[in-house]
């Protein structure tokens, strides 16, 4: 980290820490934390910090929650909430929304409803479901239920297209991809079912006050976390983020040691 990206990091508590997952706490699709990273969470948690996962995923991987031990997981880009195992929130389209969202014109895209226990897809004929898909089971999308669907995702290389007639007709969606560093990949999510309000729901629920709240992010979709924490963190050099972050990390690989930094600082404090 260059000097300049060096601030004084926020040490008084209480004080909560939110990770996204894929590309800042652990690898782009990884499954598991490194070892640096585990020791400084179990440092930064012994020090009365809260840590809570916010990811675009619709479930974090069980070996992710077993070490960080949060007191918050948000999936699906914040539109289910859990604070303390307790279900705070779960955003659904309405079968209007949804409607509109699987209106599309992308010949050949792969496209995928979450539901709370369920993937239904759409695999383009020809085309083969990608490992992960298999591995969890999914459904034909014509059997998604029309009223609890809570992410919707596409794959195809015009994406972006449809992504500015759907923010066009439909404003009140929450869309994320369709950008570097995710340009064939389009997310979109129900009104209100982003990251930063997520950030804010779990903040309240954990009685921390927003001045308080530090988000770590790398692409788009946590865009509207670092936005309303009170003390963001990029991990690595997406230009989209930089006018958010007091702090960068430009390598994931050096997430450790930068918690272990703070750490420092907190025990000092």
């Amino acid at each position: 980290m260059s000097p300049e990206r060096r601030p004084s990091l926020p040490t008084a508590l209480p004080l909560l820490l939110a990770f996204d997952l894929d590309g800042t706490l652990i690898p782009d699709r990884g499954d598991s934390v490194a070892d640096d990273v585990v020791s400084a969470l179990d440092r930064l948690r012994a020090l009365g910090v809260k840590l809570a996962i916010i990811t675009g995923r619709d479930a974090a991987p069980a070996r992710v929650t077993e070490v960080m031990q949060p007191d918050a997981v948000a999936t699906n880009n914040g539109g289910r909430i859990e604070v303390d195992g307790t279900v705070h929130a779960d955003a659904a389209f309405t079968p209007e929304d949804l409607e509109a969202v699987l209106a599309h014109e992308l010949e050949g895209a792969r496209v995928v409803l979450f539901a709370a226990d369920t993937l239904y897809v759409d695999v383009p004929a020809g085309a083969e479901p990608e490992p992960w898909m298999v591995l969890r089971g999914y459904r034909p999308l014509a059997e998604a239920p029309r009223d609890a669907v809570l992410k919707v995702g596409y794959f195809h290389p015009q994406v972006a297209g449809f992504a500015s007639r759907l923010r066009g007709s439909h404003p009140h969606l929450v869309l994320t991809g369709a950008q570097d560093p995710y340009p064939h990949f389009l997310t979109v999510t129900p009104e209100g079912a982003h990251k930063g309000a997520a950030l804010a729901l779990i903040a309240e629920a954990l009685d921390v006050p927003p001045a308080h709240t530090v988000a770590f992010g790398d692409s788009d979709n946590d865009e509207a976390m670092l936005e309303v924490a009170g003390f963001g963190v990029q991990v690595g050099t997406l230009p989209l983020l930089a006018r958010h972050a007091h702090a960068q990390v430009p390598e994931q690989a050096d997430l450790g040691a930068f918690l272990h930094a703070w750490a420092d600082q907190l025990t000092g404090a």
